[in-house]
């Protein structure tokens, strides 16, 4: 009896004083969400890591975030750029690895700042001698303010992207650059040894980035002796044709491939035929 009296004690005391086992923990939202954003660079990626705080009806840029400082360019730790194939930012080529970025806000510029040190709680042991480059940016402003701190990609192309930096009405963005044709024409080479030749790959990049026609229209007719003919390739060899002056076969072409996509209920490419068609016949 008195055993169970002195449990009963216990449980009036932990009541009463709100205590709680030392296991118990309460999950509560972030401050600052996180966000990890992984794009695609050419043939490589850029990993981006980052903390998001928003407004709360307060003055950012000026007043939370002073002007003319090295500033964490977010919440908590610095955003951290990685990338897994060289990159050339502000005319500097950047190696793969993992980088640290800041900014210093200013009314008229912006500096942008690649660190090699990404380990950087806030920017309180933050060293200029720690930066792999900086340069400056003029800030763009916003008619619609952005709420939540946001880093995103625009413009992405076979050569790079355009990186940016919103929030508040104000934004900066700056470009990532790739150059990798050196790299991509040696695995086309090298691919083209092997048994499985990559015609259509091939033919389809030359196109693109105005290699030889002649040599993409050869790769892409042998694409085209595929015993399951496809209207995609009847579409990309058309383009092909056209852009090496052959309009009368580029037309023949195409005309095989909208008759393909209908047999197959392909609308897409009965459609992107059809264009290249009327295309041709402006010429």
């Amino acid at each position: 009896m008195k055993k169970n009296f002195f449990t009963i004690a216990l449980i009036a005391v932990a009541i009463a004083t709100g205590w709680q086992p030392a296991s118990a923990q309460v999950k509560l939202p972030p401050a600052s969400s996180a966000q990890t954003v992984t794009q695609g660079l050419g043939i490589g990626t850029v990993t981006l890591k980052y903390n998001r705080p928003n407004i709360n009806g307060r003055d950012v840029f000026g007043g939370l975030v002073p002007y003319d400082e090295v500033w964490r360019t977010g919440a908590n730790n610095v955003p951290t750029l990685i990338f897994d194939s060289p990159v050339t930012i502000a005319g500097t080529q950047v190696a793969a690895g993992t980088y640290g970025l800041l900014t210093i806000p200013g009314k008229k510029n912006w500096t942008i700042i690649l660190s090699k040190n990404s380990e950087q709680w806030g920017a309180y042991t933050y060293k200029q001698e720690e930066d792999l480059l900086r340069f400056d940016v003029a800030p763009e402003r916003l008619k619609k303010p952005v709420e939540t701190f946001t880093i995103s990609f625009s413009d992405v192309q076979p050569q790079g992207a355009r990186l940016n930096i919103a929030w508040e009405k104000t934004q900066v963005s700056f470009d990532l650059v790739v150059d990798q044709d050196a790299e991509i024409m040696a695995s086309i080479a090298e691919a083209m040894k092997g048994d499985k030749k990559p015609y259509f790959q091939a033919a389809q990049y030359y196109y693109k980035n105005d290699k030889d026609i002649q040599k993409a229209l050869e790769w892409v007719n042998e694409a085209d002796k595929s015993p399951n003919p496809a209207p995609y390739i009847k579409y990309w060899k058309a383009l092909i044709q056209l852009k090496a002056g052959d309009k009368a076969g580029a037309i023949a072409t195409a005309t095989e491939g909208v008759e393909l996509a209908k047999q197959q209920n392909n609308d897409e490419y009965v459609k992107l035929n059809g264009q290249v068609i009327a295309q041709a016949n402006k010429k």
